[in-house]
């Protein structure tokens, strides 16, 4: 018989997967830093978590999910990302609420619910924040042309790809700034904690720290703009009157 799981541990192995599809080294730290938990509490958990086969620790305490840990992390990161989408496609709700209202809602989902879900929404769309069920690894990000947006160069149009979406108070902070799910932004000016943008809201100031945490897509720069207009070669026809 499987070991049962507890709202708690799916909040630890959907931790894990999730830093692990970002790239990160995953280690006990992390599990506090990500859950905002005390390192006692995290050590009792992964005791637990290696008893009943979910977790491995390697000898530098870098810890591996098991098949069994896997599975479990895909099926609870799943029904986050399935709540995110009903929350904001079928009722409405606003795209920097709906996060924390799925943290809450992923554990009471049943297995027929889920099934309903996937049914009407689909399992590879992408959700409010512009995130598919797992986070998109850098290299993956990197080979697409995707930057964050802290990253894009002053003068350059881009397009918003994604979100860091774990941190509340910063997609509260975004959606005042008018940086927007799939919007526009112009980098009016880099400067040395924030930049400076213009969205179709009018222009903002977003700190440093939280333009880290967008990524986007730059389509183009006022300096490529006006590169392009010197180098056209002029039609042959300048002057004439069409015919």
């Amino acid at each position: 018989m499987k070991p049962a799981i507890t709202v708690s541990r799916e909040d630890y192995l959907k931790a894990i997967l999730e830093a692990q599809s970002e790239g990160r080294t995953v280690i006990a730290a992390t599990l506090a830093h990500w859950l905002s938990v005390s390192p006692p509490a995290v050590s009792m958990a992964l005791r637990r978590l290696r008893r009943d086969g979910f977790v491995e620790v390697d000898g530098d305490g870098v810890l591996r999910l098991t098949a069994a840990g896997r599975e479990a992390a895909y099926r609870t990161a799943l029904r986050h990302h399935l709540i995110e989408r009903m929350l904001a496609e079928v009722f409405g709700m606003p795209w920097y609420q709906v996060h924390d209202e799925a943290e809450r809602l992923e554990h009471a989902v049943s297995p027929a619910f889920e099934a309903l879900l996937i049914k009407k929404l689909g399992e590879q769309g992408t959700c409010p924040h512009g995130n598919s069920v797992l986070p998109e690894p850098p290299e993956r990000r990197r080979h697409r042309g995707v930057v964050a947006l802290s990253d894009a160069p002053e003068g350059s149009r881009c397009t918003v790809s994604s979100f860091y979406e774990r941190d509340p108070d910063l997609l509260r902070l975004l959606h005042r700034s008018g940086v927007e799910p799939g919007g526009d932004i112009l980098v009016v000016r880099r400067q040395e904690r924030s930049l400076q943008v213009e969205t179709p809201g009018g222009r903002s100031t977003v700190p440093l720290a939280a333009a880290e945490k967008v990524q986007v897509i730059c389509h183009s720069s006022a300096s490529d703009a006006a590169s392009s207009q010197e180098t056209r070669p002029k039609s042959r026809h300048a002057g004439r009157s069409g015919i």
